[in-house]
């Protein structure tokens, strides 16, 4: 990490070597950031559904349509309008908040963003942990870690252009939440769901291979600039991206391999 940040001073002298060293350092640093994320998400998601819930009938509050029984906590988290709040409240702040962030904030801010963000993508997907067993979200994630190292390293490594797929993936994103809302509130299609969690893994496959080669490409493009506050958020940026791929991807394979409770 040194030599990376001795790259980056010397701005326009750094050679091909040192620009290729500095890139190894910054998509660990990528990677090191998203891994992070996804292990706060994890264990909020565990902590939150472990106190949503309880096997007292006289501690409970109200009761899931699968016999669950939750405590006060639960019920205000899963039943009452708050799960709306919840629900919502990470995709607003991708849309109007973390932008403004990007901008204006400092890498110390931008940092501690994308961990609340994560703290609050856990509390938002705790129920996964009431409604699938503990084993098929092992081999959920184990499955998806797989394929997204496997599509990320082809990202990386690739020498084809895959920088048109991004306008054509994130057309599929917006599609994909309209329907995802549709049939959430009108349809209530099972059939429809397993439809858009298929195209869903694929789309965001897809994202996975475009974000690794754009975070590569904008680090070798910026490198010789020496904006070393630029370079650390833009690090933040690209953790945050193969997050949002990484976990969609999850929930999405989930739908077809998990097994509920």
């Amino acid at each position: 990490m040194a030599e990376y940040q001795t790259m980056r001073a010397r701005g326009v002298t750094a050679s091909a070597a040192e620009i290729d060293q500095g890139l190894r350092a910054h998509m660990n640093k990528v990677y090191g950031t998203m891994s992070i994320g996804m292990l706060i998400t994890a264990a909020a998601a565990w902590a939150i559904s472990v106190l949503a819930v309880t096997t007292d009938p006289s501690q409970a509050a109200a009761q899931l349509g699968n016999g669950t029984l939750l405590t006060g906590l639960g019920a205000s988290i899963y039943l009452s309008p708050l799960r709306w709040v919840i629900m919502f409240a990470p995709l607003a702040f991708l849309l109007f908040g973390w932008g403004a962030l990007m901008r204006r904030g400092s890498v110390a801010a931008v940092s501690f963003g994308f961990f609340a963000f994560a703290a609050a993508m856990g509390l938002s997907l705790s129920s996964v942990f009431i409604v699938f067993t503990t084993v098929s979200i092992v081999q959920t994630f184990l499955v998806t870690a797989i394929a997204f190292a496997g599509l990320s390293l082809w990202g990386y490594t690739t020498k084809k252009d895959i920088s048109g797929w991004g306008s054509f993936l994130i057309m599929g994103v917006i599609g994909l939440l309209v329907a995802m809302l549709l049939n959430m509130f009108i349809f209530q299609s099972g059939m429809m769901m397993m439809a858009i969690s298929a195209i869903g893994v694929l789309i965001f496959a897809g994202l996975t291979a475009f974000y690794t080669q754009d975070i590569k490409n904008t680090y070798v493009a910026h490198a010789a600039h020496g904006d070393v506050e630029w370079l650390d958020k833009a690090a933040i940026d690209g953790a945050l991206s193969l997050y949002i791929s990484f976990l969609n991807m999850f929930q999405f394979l989930l739908m077809f391999m998990g097994s509920q409770e």
